[in-house]
Parts: structure tokens; sequence; C-alpha cells
């Protein structure tokens, strides 16, 4: 499938792109590339291979929950920029 300049103008009109005639050429031959390649993709016999999210194995590495002591609300709150009743004062917003 290969696209045109009407293609590539209407995708730069959808995100509000300005482009000049040579601009438009140049993504109309960068996109064409794109799907070449993307043919060349479809033509791999992927017969039996898994679909997967990432390459490579992906766990999530925490720490385990141990019960600590805390910092004594004063001692916590002398660093704080503004304090009020006991707690951290922020501004409001809105």
């Amino acid at each position: 499938m290969k696209i045109n300049i009407k293609d590539v103008e209407y995708v730069a009109n959808l995100a509000r792109l300005e482009l000049s005639e040579e601009e438009k050429t140049q993504q109309l031959e960068k996109l064409n590339k794109i799907l070449d390649y993307m043919e060349i993709l479809n033509k791999v016999d992927t017969k039996g291979v898994q679909p997967l999210a990432h390459v490579l194995p992906i766990n999530n590495v925490l720490r385990k929950d141990e019960v600590h002591e805390t910092l004594e609300r004063e001692k916590t709150l002398q660093n704080a920029p503004e304090e009020a009743q006991g707690m951290f004062r922020v501004p409001k917003i809105v």
C-alpha cells in the first residue's frame, strides 16, 4: 500500500502542521519507506510464535514491607516551609 500527497496533507491537517511542498514530499518518501518495510515484515512466517508485550521478562522489584519507627511530628515538620495545626501547609490550588 502506498500513500500519496493527499494522505500526507490529511495527516498534517489532523496534527495541525503546516508543511511546505518540500516537507510534504520528504514525509511522503519517509512514510512510503516505512510501509515498504512493513510489507517485508508481513511476509515473515510467525506461526508458532507466541504474542508478547516485551522481549525481556519484566518483573516488579518490590522491597519487603517492614514496620519501622516513624519520625516525631515536630521533627518531621521542622523543615516545612509552613506548618499549621501540626500539618504541612500548602498553597490552595483550585
